[in-house]
């Protein structure tokens, strides 16, 4: 008893210290940094020194966490050892990158729409970050021991680790029976900066839960969050390999970072799910990074309200994007109401044409899939791959029927740079299964704005053509907006 009241007054005390560091520093400045050393027996890399400070302070070195990702070469599929860093910030901050392996010809960091130009001094990178980021460094052209970099914003809530509805994991390894953690209906898992859980976090016919921090599930750990027939669910802050939604309403995934190496490694899929937000993840999979489909894997129905933004996605094999393919082909589901906003895809790398796409919407087992926005997409120059796909298709491999249909699908703002597309495919199946109402607003392809009235275009091309889209049998109504150009006219019109 006196042990057990000794340790809960360690975590009180602990808990104050915490919020004091979180909140004591505000009094004196803005800014904020908090590193976290990593415990005892973490797998760690030396590719990279990585130090953080504010401007004008001292370093603090971050801890280089191993992590695999899948490199395939031709057809076989190779792990790749790769490092990950993470620290907390608000205000400005500078970063120092040391490559330890040799030296730098070139270095970038990633996404490039961020504009962030490392300066190079040595073997050396620095740059500033003045607000919350999920990166890739990259030395001398190599993605696959490259450093992935996630400053996170400052935690606004700490739970009280004595609460008895927290599952409170501090700074160390932490294993646990069977490594699953099953969590009850009413609670919040902490798991805090430091803090590598060897097991799965399961969420099963549960409601009003919470897992929280800043700490890791063991990269090992496959399918390190699962959510289940349950309601309510926010999952925030922490790295895992992956983290799948069947069968819930009202799920929320913010700032969660996954990465995956093995096979069926998707990184953040849906199935028959409504109302699952997730903003501001990072995924880089071994497979889809992220998916949403009808009934599959014991759960059944469609899908409604789904939304990604503000997101980063590397697919080092299959689809950033995926939606559609599972149903229940005895009882047709609908897929709807899905936005993706706001999103960076780094990479897609899949020799099997059957399953290329940037953004794919693939209709299997009788699916409707209608009232689809991709909007604000900036696809860089991805190895293997299409920009997108949209087929209503019978994939024997995974579907018993071929989908009903893919309706009224808008793509506003979506910009490729680079030279290693595929040709993309939108293609129906019958006359009465078919692709239709097909929107393209402001579609950039290498700073070219492809429009039906766009210069120079021949009156006896498709403006598919164009943009090395093949639009092939049973799609209806393809339209290429330049909706830039109709605003300018608009606004010389009224003055």
């Amino acid at each position: 008893m006196k042990k057990r009241k000794l340790n809960i007054r360690l975590l009180q005390i602990g808990f104050i210290l915490t919020v004091l560091i979180l909140t004591g520093t505000q009094a004196f400045s803005k800014d904020k940094l908090i590193t976290y050393p990593a415990p005892e027996g973490a797998i760690l890399t030396k590719d990279f020194t990585v130090k953080v400070r504010q401007a004008g302070q001292e370093w603090h070195e971050l801890a280089g966490y191993r992590v695999k990702v899948d490199e395939v070469r031709e057809t076989k599929h190779n792990e790749s050892i790769a490092t990950m860093s993470y620290f907390d910030f608000f205000g400005t901050v500078e970063v120092a990158v040391t490559f330890n392996n040799g030296t730098v010809e070139s270095g970038r960091v990633r996404p490039l729409s961020y504009e962030i130009e490392p300066k190079i001094d040595g073997n050396t990178l620095t740059f500033q970050l003045d607000r919350p980021r999920n990166l890739s460094v990259e030395v001398n052209g190599d993605i696959f021991h490259n450093l992935h970099l996630f400053a996170n914003p400052i935690e606004d809530y700490i739970p009280n680790p004595t609460d008895t509805n927290t599952i409170y994991f501090g700074p160390g390894i932490h294993q646990f029976e069977n490594r699953k953690l099953y969590v009850p209906s009413g609670k919040t898992v902490y798991i805090a900066g430091g803090a590598i859980l060897m097991g799965q976090v399961l969420i099963e016919n549960a409601q009003d839960v919470k897992v929280l921090g800043r700490g890791m599930i063991d990269h090992r750990i496959k399918m390190g969050v699962s959510i289940a027939n349950s309601k309510n669910v926010l999952v925030e802050g922490i790295f895992c390999t992956q983290c799948a939604t069947g069968g819930s309403d009202s799920v929320t995934i913010r700032n969660v970072k996954s990465i995956s190496y093995y096979g069926w490694g998707d990184g953040m899929n849906v199935f028959a799910s409504n109302n699952v937000l997730f903003d501001h993840v990072f995924c880089r999979n071994s497979d889809d990074c992220t998916t949403v489909y009808a009934t599959r894997k014991g759960f059944t129905g469609g899908c409604n309200n789904i939304t990604m933004q503000n997101s980063t996605l590397w697919a080092d094999v299959a689809h950033p994007i995926m939606i559609g393919i599972h149903g229940n082909s005895d009882d047709p589901d609908t897929i709807q109401n899905l936005k993706y906003l706001n999103i960076d895809i780094l990479d897609q790398k899949e020799m099997q044409v059957d399953y290329q796409g940037c953004m794919t919407i693939n209709a299997g087992d009788n699916n409707v899939v209608k009232d689809v926005l991709f909007e604000d997409i900036r696809v860089e120059d991805f190895r293997e791959g299409q920009l997108l796909n949209l087929r209503i298709f019978n994939n024997q491999k995974y579907c018993t029927a071929p989908g009903l249909g893919i309706e009224n699908i808008t793509f506003r703002n979506i910009e490729y740079n680079g030279d290693n597309a595929n040709l993309s495919i939108i293609s129906g199946y019958n006359e009465e299964r078919k692709v239709k109402d097909i929107t393209f607003e402001n579609l950039r392809i290498n700073g070219r704005l492809i429009s039906d009235d766009m210069p120079g275009k021949p009156a006896w091309y498709k403006t598919s053509d164009l943009a090395r889209f093949f639009v092939g049998e049973h799609v209806e109504n393809v339209r290429f907006v330049d909706t830039e150009k109709n605003d300018s006219e608009a606004k010389c019109t009224s003055e």
